[in-house]
Formats: C-alpha cells, structure tokens, sequence
C-alpha cells in the first residue's frame, strides 16, 4: 500500500498543491457545469423530437462509449503527464459544443446530428474524471484525500444544480442555437484555466511499488501491467465490481431516466426536469460537504456499502413517487448517500494505488462505468415493456442483491 506520511508530504508538497487547486478548482467547475447544461438540453431535446424513451437512453449511453479506452487514456496520462492529457480532452469538448451551436443557429440540426456528436464526445469524456482524481493523488497527501475528494466532488455536486437549471432556463426562453454559446464559452473558459494546473510530477524514490512491478517497455505491456495489479489485489477487484454493479443498476434509475419520468409520469417541462437534476444534485453537494466535515474516516468500506444499500432503497421509494415535489425530496436524499457512497470508493481506491500506477488504475476504474449504457439499454426495454416502477423494482433487487454478495465475499477487504 502507497500511505503517505503527513509529516513529510504537507511541508513538500504545499505550495504544489495550493498552486494546482488555485485553476484546477475552478476549471474542473465550469467544465461540470457546461457538461451539465448540454446534457439536459441534448437529453430534453432527442425526447421531446423523437418521443422515444429507447432513443434518450441511447444518448446517455453514447456518452460513456469511452469508457471502453480509459485505461489507455490512463496509461498516455501516466507517460505524457496528466495535465496534457486534459487539456487535449477539454479541448474536444469545446469543438464538439461549437458544432452543436453551429448546427442549430443554422437549423440543421436533428436527433441523429446530436447521437453522432454524443458518440464522438462520448470516446473521450469518461476519461475526465480519470485525469481529475489522480492529479489530486500526485498533489494531495493519503490523510487529507477524503477532504480533497469531497471538495472536488462539491465542483460536480454545485455544477450539476447551477448547470441543470441554466441549462433549461435558457433552452426554453432563447432555444437550443443560443443556449448553447454558453456552453461553449464555459468550455473554453474552463480549457484557459486548465493551462495553469501544476504539471506530472517525477515520481519520488523509495515509493512502494506493486509486486513483481517493473517498467513497461510498451504501452501495451504498462497496460496489462494495470489489469494485473487490479486482478491480483483483492481490495482493488471489489471495488471495481462494485463500481461496475451500481453503474449498471443505480445510475441509470438516479439519473439516465430522469427526463423520461419528468415528461411522462409527472407531466413537467424542462423546468421542471431542471429541478428534478438540481435537487438530486444539492443531495450531492451535501453529501459531499459530510464527508469533507468527516475528513480521514476510520471505515471508509462500511460507509461505502450502507451507503450503496441505501441508495438501492431509495430508489425504490422514488419509483412510486407520481408528482414532482415527493419525487425531488427522494431524489434529495438520493444524492446525499450516493455521493458520500462514491466520495468513500474513490479514497480507498486512491490510498491502496501505487503512485506510478495511479493513471492506469483509475483508466481501469472507468471501465466499471461501461455498466451504465448498458444498464440504461436495458432499462429502456423494461420500461418499454413493465412500466417505470416494475423496472425499477428489477434493478433494486439485482443490486442489493449482488452488493450484499460482494460484501460478503470480501469482507475482511471491505467492510473491515
């Protein structure tokens, strides 16, 4: 296990790390934000144009096509530096986002346009997060990582609420054309502001190593080098199964379906949906600021798992909800338990991850997220045919089910 001392790396590494945080904050913040707007204005739009709920969830899962090459991207980053890397993704963001602006000022636009963009967006957006959380494992110390997760996880929570309801503020009073020069702007703003994040550090002698490690002398071999040491790592292999599992079951009830039930079972607008997003977002945020106030929690695992189970519950309870209000107050406490659930992942997996392994690693962690197209397919179908709540009930059970099963299994690895 890679534990830093706090004694040694706090006089080290503080002026790096202030340095860093100082553009990376604020970027990773407007980057989530115009992320936000254009995934509530594409989603409200591909429903609203087609009347499909088969084709809203293809969108979603579109955009985690990439998923599939993020440990590739994990492993450019460990090599090129992960400032570059990111900096090379924003950019990508802002040329897809300028020729959705452009396509729609013309009235060009259609469903297909915007399922083709999302696919191409879709290769590179979920390495994002990869670049995000291990440049804050080069800068930040082992016991200051719960803090420094939760803080940035509050620049998603806090960009999910202001983004959801800008986003549909200015789609239904300007339209698609101009709602989207503010996402283009917010995504070239963010691209500035990722220029001054503090680039890859060498890596510091007599740091531990993973057994057997050597370097790789091929891209290739550095990958397999990184699936090895999660498939030998038992602790590493539960939370990837784990994030693989809520990805399939939890995320796509939570989130991927929210304008299907704002539209057709609560019969709002996209205001209305925006509320739905920022109430599932503040949820977040709190949950985020909790762990902040926690800092080095003690049991990261058990909190992890509660965390997952009552998730599962509260997704239950939201598929009965049939008016807006009750729905947003579920989707509330949704939110806390979901990001404190993720916020306790993300530590434990950054803690037990050797430095030089960190890109490849968190790369591998992001194909757990290939589980959320797939479950967003498939509760597309089941919602097709079952209806909302007998869709949810499936995937409620499947979870608890295979979480509790995981749990078990590891247990002297997860929950103790």
């Amino acid at each position: 296990m890679n534990r830093a001392h706090p004694a040694a790396d706090t006089s080290a590494l503080a002026p790096f790390r202030v340095r860093s945080f100082r553009f990376q904050w604020p970027a990773d913040l407007l980057a989530s934000w115009a992320f936000e707007m254009e995934t509530l204005i594409l989603g409200w739009y591909v429903l609203v144009e087609t009347g499909s709920v088969l084709l809203l969830t293809a969108f979603g899962s579109l955009q985690f096509l990439g998923t599939l090459i993020a440990p590739m991207f994990g492993v450019i980053a460990d090599r090129l530096g992960r400032r570059t890397v990111l900096c090379a993704m924003r950019a990508s963001y802002g040329v897809f986002a300028l020729a959705v602006m452009i396509l729609a000022l013309t009235k060009t636009l259609n469903p297909y346009w915007v399922l083709g963009i999302a696919l191409l967006a879709g290769l590179v957006r979920p390495s994002d997060l990869v670049m995000r959380n291990a440049l804050i494992g080069d800068t930040v110390p082992g016991v200051w990582l719960a803090k420094a997760i939760g803080l940035s996880r509050t620049t998603m929570d806090s960009a999910r609420i202001a983004g959801a309801l800008a986003g549909a503020g200015l789609f239904s009073i300007l339209g698609i054309g101009p709602a989207y020069i503010a996402v283009v702007v917010l995504y070239g703003v963010s691209l500035a502001l990722t220029f001054g994040v503090s680039g890859p550090q060498p890596a510091r002698p007599g740091h531990s190593v993973a057994p057997n490690a050597s370097p790789p002398a091929s891209a290739w071999q550095a990958l397999k080098a990184g699936f090895v040491y999660v498939w030998k790592t038992p602790e590493v292999l539960a939370l990837m199964l784990l994030a693989f599992l809520i990805n399939l079951t939890a995320y796509p009830i939570s989130m991927g379906l929210l304008p299907y039930v704002a539209k057709e079972i609560y019969a709002i607008d996209q205001n209305g949906l925006g509320h739905l997003v920022a109430g599932y977002a503040s949820g977040a945020l709190l949950g985020s600021i909790i762990m902040i106030l926690l800092g080095d929690a003690r049991h990261p695992g058990r909190i992890m798992i509660l965390g997952i189970v009552a998730w599962y519950l509260l997704m239950a309870i939201f598929a009965l909800q049939t008016s807006k209000w009750p729905g947003f107050a579920v989707l509330l406490a949704i939110g806390v338990v979901q990001s404190m659930a993720m916020i306790a992942m993300s530590v434990t997996l950054l803690r037990i991850t050797p430095e030089q392994f960190r890109g490849r690693i968190m790369g591998v962690r992001m194909l757990a997220v290939y589980g959320l197209p797939l479950g967003l397919l498939g509760a597309g179908v089941l919602v097709d045919g079952t209806g909302f709540p007998i869709a949810v009930g499936v995937y409620v059970l499947f979870g608890i089910l295979c979480t509790g099963c995981i749990a078990l299994g590891w247990r002297t690895v997860v929950w103790r």
